[in-house]
């Protein structure tokens, strides 16, 4: 039924009013949880241009939804890191038997040998981490992969560069006050700078506007039913409804200050 509630979501055993809001919004029925909707997605997977050649590994593949489009690009091999246990058994159920594995890990110590993979990718898992942990995070990636391996992100950004650093912490705070989970976006110029400083060379990328929570973004990421199916959830979960609701306004009180990003990157093949 189109409006059946996602029973198995990570974070589900927390209250409502609790939950980090990535995690509300998937028992809700929502299934598309990028800063920049399937749309970016794609584009970050044409970049990549995964091939039967690859050895692929995501971070932080939340519920599978770009490890299925990646696996359909049929690579020799797929790895997922996560370190959220209902998150890996949602993963786990779209992977091949004998290619693919999804490994309880975490993004900063994968566990995974030296110039393992040809494709590394992220998504908005970057802009929840501390500085200090952005920066292990990138040279962990920059360790498992090859030269001349790619590596994507797609991740919430602060617009324009020069936005002024009380401005910043504002709309930080009001993130994670809502999200509940601390939010910390880069300008557009600050990530490729993060990409660049453990020698990633920028080979492309693109933006969107940061419209998760508006209904032609839903419609067009999730489809009508899907559209219908969380309509429904959230209208019988008043402290979900209040939450969401909560996270619009945020989204949209500092709309012009915030957007998706995706880079593609390469690994020096040297």
């Amino acid at each position: 039924m189109i409006h059946e509630q996602v029973n198995e979501t990570p974070g589900q055993d927390l209250d409502l009013d609790r939950m980090p809001g990535h995690w509300l919004l998937a028992r809700m029925g929502k299934k598309v949880l990028r800063p920049g909707g399937i749309e970016l997605t794609t584009q970050m997977l044409d970049a990549l241009q995964i091939s039967p050649d690859d050895a692929v590994v995501e971070l932080a593949p939340g519920l599978g939804v770009t490890a299925r489009m990646a696996i359909a690009a049929q690579p020799a091999s797929y790895v997922a890191i996560e370190r959220d246990e209902s998150a890996a058994a949602a993963t786990s159920k779209y992977l091949r038997p004998g290619s693919d594995r999804c490994v309880r890990g975490s993004a900063h110590d994968t566990g995974l040998e030296d110039g393992s993979a040809t494709v590394l990718y992220g998504e908005a898992m970057l802009t929840m981490q501390t500085a200090a942990q952005k920066k292990a995070i990138l040279q962990e990636v920059f360790r498992v992969l090859k030269p001349g391996g790619r590596y994507g992100i797609h991740e919430l950004a602060l617009t324009p560069g020069e936005l002024a650093d009380e401005i910043k912490a504002e709309i930080m705070c009001e993130l994670s006050s809502v999200i509940h989970v601390g939010a910390r976006p880069l300008t557009m110029p600050e990530w490729r700078d993060a990409l660049i400083h453990p020698g990633f060379e920028i080979v492309d990328g693109a933006t969107a506007p940061m419209h998760l929570l508006e209904p032609a973004r839903v419609l067009r990421d999730e489809g009508f039913p899907g559209m219908m199916r969380i309509a429904f959830n959230v209208a019988r979960t008043p402290a979900a409804r209040r939450r969401i609701l909560a996270m619009r306004s945020v989204f949209r009180k500092y709309g012009k200050h915030l957007c998706a990003i995706m880079l593609v990157a390469r690994k020096p093949a040297y």
